[in-house]
């Protein structure tokens, strides 16, 4: 296997002291803050001491076949809130209500895999009702950003030839205008109900829950002539983890613990675009 170690501010001698650790056949500069290592002799083990290890340097450590890279693939599927945004939408908008804490645990907890998806999310968005609207638009200017790495993340992808889509259990006033904004390719969310620009507390149309993700990265691959093989998918909650588990490669990213234990790569500590160096 190859070991890619990489980290933010990672030294040299940091990447080099960690990289020894698996005795690797070589060593391959990826830039300032990043290596590979190669013909790492892989064990269950080696990679428990790695991460450990990795972890108390704040590395991302990273084990992948030797070859792989952004061509093996033709689709990058990315949950919105917490993945490809640092913010989880509906707990801005409940902080326009007073109700941020109320929401936001309800919201851990769903994502930590607590709770069921469908069931929180009806909760969270019935305490939203009489809102006015404008609170939407409010949050989207003043409150959402881009996750360190991603807009360089999709450049690259983009470049590559590779498709986006945007599943997501937030809400279609975001994702639409994320798609417009960042050029995306495809977009899926839950629409929230608004009757004389008020916010009545009920979504509308099929809830967007982890089953409804996965089926929509395999229609999205499906239309596009693909195997979910040939799909990257990334993902923070216990919600994605439906869609994780049918691509090519799956990337939590400042994920849940039981995301990241599932998941194929666990991206901690560097932004999105540390995709870039494990996949060359």
């Amino acid at each position: 296997m190859n070991l890619v170690l990489q980290g933010l501010d990672a030294t040299t001698d940091t990447l080099l002291r960690i990289a020894a650790l698996a005795n690797p056949a070589r060593v391959v500069h990826l830039g300032a803050h990043a290596v590979r290592c190669e013909e790492v002799a892989y064990s269950d083990i080696l990679k428990a001491n790695i991460e450990l290890a990795a972890d108390g340097a704040c590395l991302d450590a990273t084990f992948i076949a030797p070859g792989r890279t952004l061509a093996d693939f033709k689709l990058v599927a990315m949950d919105m809130d917490s993945t490809l945004i640092t913010i989880e939408c509906i707990d801005e908008i409940a902080d326009m209500q007073g109700l941020k804490a109320q929401v936001s645990e309800i919201t851990e907890a769903a994502m930590r895999g607590e709770l069921d998806f469908s069931e929180s999310l009806k909760r969270r968005v019935a305490l939203l009702e009489g809102l006015d609207a404008g609170a939407l638009e409010r949050v989207y200017q003043e409150r959402l950003a881009i996750s360190m790495g991603g807009e360089a993340m999709l450049a690259a992808v983009k470049a590559a030839g590779l498709k986006t889509l945007l599943v997501s259990g937030g809400f279609t006033f975001f994702t639409e205008r994320l798609k417009t904004r960042l050029g995306l390719d495809y977009t899926h969310a839950n629409a929230l109900e608004i009757i004389d620009g008020k916010l009545t507390g009920r979504v509308t149309g099929t809830i967007v829950d982890a089953d409804e993700k996965r089926r929509t990265v395999e229609q999205v691959c499906a239309g596009m002539g693909i195997a979910p093989a040939q799909a990257i998918v990334m993902g923070d909650g216990a919600n994605d983890l439906k869609m994780m588990g049918v691509a090519g490669l799956s990337v939590a990213f400042r994920a849940k613990p039981v995301v990241r234990a599932q998941a194929d790569v666990a991206l901690n500590y560097c932004g999105l675009d540390g995709l870039l160096a494990i996949l060359g």
